[in-house]
């Protein structure tokens, strides 16, 4: 059975009606004119929604992580999201265009502070990208309110997307299936067509009960959508840049409006279509056989070969944000939840964060490095929990 997923009284279905997002990103390099121009060529080629990203450096990494390799190249990843920071006025003004441009507006936030920001800005949906599939408080902070949500799974396994799932439904209770979706993804720049295992949104759609779809990384402007509407997803995200030398992080595996406008008419026309029609589509267009089975893959959910040097380095971990010394009992501010990258050391997992607080030191520990139990001693009593 597939699950449609509704939003402002419009549902969207893979046989009928797909939800196209542009992922605007940060394509707009802090320019509100150039955001404006990203939203008008999400309009002209047909997207439903425009969605971009709320960013602080502080909520995603830690000063220290270093130079980290990007499609765009090497770069001082922390520094260049400070650059990418905007005052909330940029936000307004960028939904308040987005509404009056007749597209639905969405944003990710990565953070308590910008998941705040985003409700304040009365999005269509709420995005949860891929790493922060396991960042606890950032998915309690956002159910609180019971937003419509979609929620991204790559670089995961079966069980951290369970885990992500029921830490929502405790907040959304019977809006839960009303009201989340739930995006297979591949966490590689540029993601391999034939990594996609487009299938297993079947597979994830059966075990979840959920609306499901794609958020798309790969080159290819058809490939990897038609396949998703093939196999039952209801929601295509795919990036979008005004030009592939603009300088964006994920312009280099953006579409360009021309590719966007593509896509989205390719996908119009499966209205209605069956996989089998859909799969002899793309066989005329000189697809081939063994390339469209690669792409549809087994179905079982497992992390992607491009994906696996990523686990658990891009999810979020648990960090310290300063030296601290042997003997020290931690306190709140002295542990961040943030994506490890490759250079830091991974700490534990998200949900071990309160056995951290009022724990004691057993020894000398550095700024940005992963928090180990074999860190600590004993629990304190520390009143700042």
């Amino acid at each position: 059975m597939q699950h449609g997923f509704t939003l402002e009284d419009i549902t969207f279905t893979a046989e009928n009606n797909v939800l196209i997002v542009a992922e605007i990103g940060t394509s707009h390099s802090g320019s509100i004119k150039k955001a404006k121009e990203l939203v008008c060529a999400a309009v002209d080629s047909g997207a439903t929604a425009v969605k971009t990203q709320i960013v602080f450096a502080d909520e995603i990494l830690h000063p220290k992580t270093g130079n980290v390799d990007l499609p765009t190249g090497k770069i001082p990843l922390y520094d260049y999201f400070k650059t990418l920071e905007q005052p909330d006025s940029f936000f307004f003004e960028l939904a308040e265009y987005c509404t009056k441009k007749g597209v639905l507006f969405s944003a990710s936030p990565f953070g308590i502070r910008s998941a705040k920001l985003l409700k304040q800005l009365q999005p269509a949906f709420v995005k949860i990208a891929s790493p922060e599939l396991n960042h606890f408080p950032l998915l309690e902070e956002v159910a609180k309110s019971k937003p419509s949500l979609i929620l991204s799974g790559g670089v995961s396994m079966l069980k951290d997307i369970d885990v992500a799932l029921n830490v929502l439904e405790e907040y959304y209770g019977f809006d839960f299936r009303q009201k989340v979706a739930f995006l297979h993804c591949v966490t590689s720049y540029p993601a391999p067509e034939h990594d996609y295992n487009v299938s297993v949104l079947k597979s994830l759609s059966s075990i979840f009960a959920l609306p499901v779809g794609i958020s798309d990384h790969s080159l290819d402007e058809i490939l990897v959508p038609a396949l998703s509407v093939a196999n039952g997803g209801c929601i295509i995200e795919k990036h979008l840049c005004l030009s592939k030398s603009d300088g964006g992080l994920d312009d280099p595996v953006a579409l360009t409006p021309k590719q966007f406008t593509k896509m989205v008419k390719m996908i119009k026309r499966l209205k209605g279509k069956t996989r089998n029609d859909i799969i002899n589509m793309l066989e005329n267009k000189g697809y081939s056989k063994t390339l469209l089975s690669k792409i549809e893959g087994t179905g079982i959910k497992k992390l992607a070969e491009s994906e696996k040097e990523n686990y658990r380095k891009t999810n979020r971990s648990l960090h310290y944000t300063s030296d601290l010394p042997c003997g020290h009992i931690i306190k709140k501010n002295d542990i961040a939840i943030l994506r490890t990258e490759k250079i830091l050391s991974v700490g534990e997992s998200p949900e071990h964060e309160n056995l951290f607080f009022g724990a004691v030191l057993q020894h000398n520990v550095t700024a940005g490095e992963g928090a180990k139990f074999n860190d600590i001693i004993q629990r304190g009593t520390s009143d700042d929990r």
